[in-house]
């Protein structure tokens, strides 16, 4: 689809770049020329990917661990880049977490490890890559990876469907207060697009039946689909194109609403919560133990 070269000169941050849709996305960034830098909360899996995406496509993936709930760390690691490879030109907000539960179960603390890493560290990676933009008369493209969710809301994701659709505003509020500066912001609100993070937190146990039925297209994406968008929005050519969301679901947040994904999560009983709640923070835990190792 892509011209060869087609992002060659660019420089671009990935945050979740490690594992699934961020992986993925850097994989056909590199393919396209791209030269990457790779962050996230555990080292040994961003090693682990930027080894395995040179190994298959050559080109440039540096790395580098940071819990992005830490604004000052954010600020060290873009200045790091700054200082080590130039400005960026580029930026991919992916790193989110996510975890099915309904509202009432909820404590502030499970609310806020959502809030403090889609809502709070999104903003501080924009924010300290944009200003960094600003400060040297450099344009700039941030793509946002949010929810179809942020149109109509979602049940039993309240947590990130309020964070995705705060960063739903921020790309159009500051496509209009930054576009002066050649700076653009969009978002990309993708459908089901299976990766191995999702379906731990989202399906635990393969917890409800398949939805693709209810998809106008009657299926899920392909990863080629998202990775084609994501190339076209960060490439030169649509300059003109800020401040959009654009969903890649095959029309079916159109079709169902906020009703078709999770809205089956009514029939679960309080023992199938609790088997969920038990596979979640399994997966919890085993994270946590490698991001320590």
């Amino acid at each position: 689809m892509f011209k060869e070269g087609l992002l060659k000169g660019k420089r671009i941050l990935i945050t979740g770049g490690g594992t699934g849709l961020g992986k993925e996305i850097a994989a056909k960034y590199l393919e396209l020329g791209a030269e990457l830098w790779l962050c996230g909360r555990r080292g040994a899996v961003l090693e682990s990917a930027a080894k395995e995406l040179v190994a298959g496509r050559g080109g440039v993936v540096r790395t580098h661990p940071v819990d992005i709930r830490d604004a000052a760390a954010v600020d060290a690691m873009v200045q790091r880049i700054w200082d080590e490879s130039g400005p960026l030109t580029g930026l991919v907000n992916n790193a989110a977490g996510n975890f099915i539960s309904p509202t009432k179960d909820l404590t502030p603390n499970g609310f806020n490890a959502i809030a403090n890493t889609v809502f709070h560290g999104t903003f501080y990676v924009t924010h300290a890559v944009g200003k960094r933009w600003i400060a040297g008369g450099l344009p700039g493209s941030v793509l946002t990876i949010v929810v179809t969710w942020v149109h109509t809301g979602s049940p039993y994701v309240v947590p990130s469907a309020m964070s995705k659709a705060g960063l739903h505003v921020m790309t159009k509020s500051l496509a209009v207060e930054w576009g002066r500066h050649g700076i653009r912001l969009n978002a990309i609100a993708p459908g089901p697009f299976p990766t191995e993070g999702a379906a731990k937190r989202l399906r635990p146990g393969g917890g409800f039946e398949d939805t693709t039925h209810l998809n106008p297209m009657r299926r899920i994406g392909r990863m080629e689909e998202l990775q084609n968008l994501a190339s076209f929005l960060m490439a030169d050519g649509c300059e003109w194109l800020t401040g959009e969301t654009i969903a890649l679901d095959g029309a079916g947040y159109l079709a169902s609403g906020s009703g078709a994904y999770f809205t089956q999560l009514d029939k679960l009983s309080d023992a199938d919560w609790e088997g969920m709640r038990a596979l979640i923070k399994a997966q919890n835990d085993k994270d946590r133990a490698g991001r320590s190792a």
